[in-house]
């Protein structure tokens, strides 16, 4: 995702992210977790979600 593309969800004008998954499954979770991993060339790797009963717990690159 470029910066740019990345935008919309910076400002708070979109909520959250809709994601694929390696296994082809769609996730859908709080914008502002990417934040921290917006670079000038925008959001670029590989992440490990960790949930507990379908909730939000922690984002780590690991690519």
């Amino acid at each position: 995702m470029t910066s740019a593309e990345f935008y919309p969800y910076y400002e708070g004008k979109a909520q959250h992210m809709v994601v694929t998954t390696t296994e082809g499954l769609r996730v859908q979770f709080p914008a502002m977790h990417m934040r921290k991993y917006l670079l000038s060339n925008g959001i670029k790797g590989c992440f490990c979600m960790e949930t507990k009963n379908n909730k939000f717990l922690s984002l780590t690159k690991i690519t």
